[in-house]
């Protein structure tokens, strides 16, 4: 009898006890279809908004894990950047944004221009975004590209990191002009490319 008693008692614990983390991941892990969020700065202007069909909110970590991620970013209540990717996180009581998988981000300053990235950064608290993995920028005048990039939002100014590739795009594929620096600084506002190398000679190559 006791063991009988013993058996019962352990099989309500296992029971119970799957119960319980069943409710409390179904309590801490919601599912909202079609987000919609705008996050403002303590003064009150919108810094940025986000769009997603599909998003998970982890009530535990604060953490909101979204899917086919579409944001604006904001300058002066105006939308400066828009920003796409396959999947995106924020955490951090909404001031880290993390997006990753065929990143493309557009500007309304120079709309020719696209970026590419396999993820994207930004603490909103900071001025800067990270890409990093198959940086690109492209337009009908140039290409650059470079494995990390910051795009500093007060100036405009994009800094490829070395190893930067950059190529004069031209009209016909057997002809343009190509250059290998350590570091290139692409101006968003004026489309001018400064190259910068400490250690090594900036080299260029023409080619027809």
């Amino acid at each position: 009898m006791n063991r009988s008693y013993k058996l019962i008692f352990l099989l309500s614990l296992i029971i119970f006890g799957c119960k319980n983390k069943g409710i409390d991941e179904k309590y801490l892990n919601q599912s909202i279809n079609t987000l919609n969020m705008n996050i403002f700065s303590k003064e009150g202007k919108k810094l940025l908004s986000i769009k997603s069909p599909y998003s998970n909110y982890n009530k535990e970590r604060n953490i909101f894990n979204l899917k086919e991620t579409t944001i604006n970013l904001f300058k002066d209540n105006k939308i400066e950047y828009i920003i796409n990717s396959d999947k995106s996180k924020l955490s951090n009581n909404n001031k880290l944004v993390e997006l990753d998988g065929n990143v493309l981000v557009k500007t309304t300053i120079q709309q020719d221009d696209k970026l590419t990235a396999n993820s994207f950064t930004w603490n909103i608290q900071n001025s800067e975004y990270l890409l990093v993995g198959n940086v690109k920028l492209e337009n009908n005048l140039i290409t650059l590209s470079s494995n990390k990039a910051i795009l500093k939002k007060s100036t405009n100014i994009i800094k490829f990191f070395n190893p930067v590739k950059y190529k004069i795009n031209s009209s016909t594929n057997d002809s343009g002009y190509e250059i290998n620096s350590e570091n290139a600084y692409y101006n968003i506002d004026t489309k001018s490319v400064n190259f910068i190398s400490k250690e090594e000679r900036v080299r260029s190559k023409i080619y027809f």
